[in-house]
């Protein structure tokens, strides 16, 4: 038994159901520009990518992430100091590293024009002045 026959709809018309509203969501999301404007008055934003799973098979390469070990979504986020989310990137194929991808979406170019303050992981190392990253390599040792 599905669990759309418990409501006597069919699969179609959930799946219908389930598109429309992401396209009701995806119109009420704010853009990048959006976005930049309200991280202005915040003391600095916090961005990181993630990898959403999804469901494909061996063929479909581009989706497959090898750091994860799986097929799934690349998105980047930028939230605020407390981890409020602030935006949210369209998805792109989970093979694409986190530094392209926030290239691609024009995050690193909207930072610098919004001279914004950014904190983010390694996995951004030698994008630049607006994003500040951990330090890399070894600990002196003493």
């Amino acid at each position: 038994m599905t669990p759309t026959a418990g409501f006597g709809i069919g699969i179609a018309t959930v799946y219908r159901y389930i598109r429309e509203a992401v396209e009701v969501l995806a119109a009420l999301a704010p853009t990048l520009a959006e976005a930049m404007r309200v991280a202005r008055t915040k003391a600095f934003v916090i961005l990181d990518g993630t990898l959403l799973p999804i469901d494909r098979i061996a063929a479909d390469t581009p989706y497959y992430s090898g750091k994860h070990k799986r097929h799934g979504m690349n998105i980047q986020v930028l939230t605020d100091p407390f981890g409020r989310l602030l935006w949210a990137s369209p998805a792109l194929p989970g093979s694409t590293h986190d530094l392209t991808a926030a290239r691609t979406h024009g995050i690193v170019e909207a930072l610098a024009a919004a001279d914004l303050k950014c904190w983010a992981d390694k996995a951004y190392q030698g994008t630049g002045r607006p994003v500040r990253v951990p330090f890399r390599g070894r600990r002196l040792k003493r």
